[in-house]
């Protein structure tokens, strides 16, 4: 199997434990874990697991001008990204959370523009509109609340935050993903933000009572450290050797379509009208911002 179809395994295998995990994750918090403390043992738990990989390969020294680019990726791959993310599903379910995040595309779109004078067509200009105001049908006129989801708007305008700085993260990332290996980028990353996050998460993550949690609680705890942290951005690095980070952002479409079934199977969130029309709007939106007359990856 060549390297191009091993890429896009691993970007499908990252968004389909992206999917499973917007279900699992949310049936945790704040029981037994709050938002933030879960942030502190993802970073923490892989950051272990990156530095313990990183033993078995070859060590690689960081150049020095290359040091700016990695911690503003930890900033915004590994801080506010995910605690945006995990916050907003606290407060916000799991379909919210899954449809929302498919904006990515969209912001990154935006974002190219902004900083790298990609150039916007009317018709791109149109999807970044109709994308937007799925968005904001889903913030502004969808439940407000409902059982495990507090603040529905809030939650899904953290998703949003969310979105942002993932992108930024994926066009910070590309240019380091072609000159280290994706263990040497992650245990810095990780390490990095364990220092990041202290500040907001450690405090929740102290408040954990380790020693009463039950085994399916430990086992979900331990399928997003190693699941959701470790195993899926070692995927999206390594598919980002071959791929395009417009190519990665489409199978962030497959999300949706897993945590909906996963969802609802579990009995953890249901669809509705307002749900299907904003997710219809958000859909069209983004393919009509990432259309191309010749598809390439």
């Amino acid at each position: 199997m060549s390297k191009r179809h091993l890429a896009f395994l691993a970007a499908f295998g990252a968004s389909f434990i992206y999917g499973v995990n917007h279900t699992l994750a949310k049936d945790l918090m704040p029981t037994y874990i709050e938002a933030y403390g879960f942030i502190m043992l993802r970073v923490l738990g892989a950051a272990i697991l990156f530095w313990i990989t990183s033993l078995f390969l070859p060590s690689e020294k960081i150049d020095r001008k290359d040091w700016w680019r990695i911690i503003l990726c930890a900033l915004f791959g590994m801080t506010i990204n995910m605690l945006m993310f995990f916050k907003g599903l606290q407060l916000s379910t799991p379909i919210n959370s899954s449809v929302v995040i498919t904006l990515s595309p969209v912001i990154l779109l935006i974002l190219s523009a902004l900083f790298l004078k990609e150039k916007i067509t009317w018709l791109k200009g149109s999807g970044i509109a109709i994308g937007l105001v799925g968005a904001l049908i889903l913030i502004l006129f969808g439940a407000k609340t409902q059982a495990n989801a507090p603040n529905i708007p809030l939650g899904n305008t953290l998703f949003i935050i969310n979105a942002i700085a993932y992108s930024v993260y994926l066009i910070l990332v590309k240019p380091l993903t072609a000159k280290y290996a994706s263990v040497t980028l992650m245990k810095w990353f990780f390490l990095i933000a364990v220092f990041t996050n202290a500040p907001i998460a450690l405090p929740q993550f102290l408040e954990v009572q380790w020693s009463s949690l039950p085994p399916s609680v430990i086992g979900v705890m331990l399928f997003v450290v190693i699941g959701t942290t470790y195993l899926t951005y070692l995927f999206n690095v390594f598919a980002l050797r071959q791929l395009k980070p417009s190519t990665i952002g489409a199978f962030i479409y497959l999300q949706p379509l897993i945590a909906t079934l996963v969802a609802i199977i579990l009995g953890a969130d249901s669809l509705t009208t307002i749900r299907i029309v904003a997710a219809s709007l958000i859909f069209l939106g983004v393919y009509l911002s990432t259309k191309r007359k010749k598809q390439s990856a």
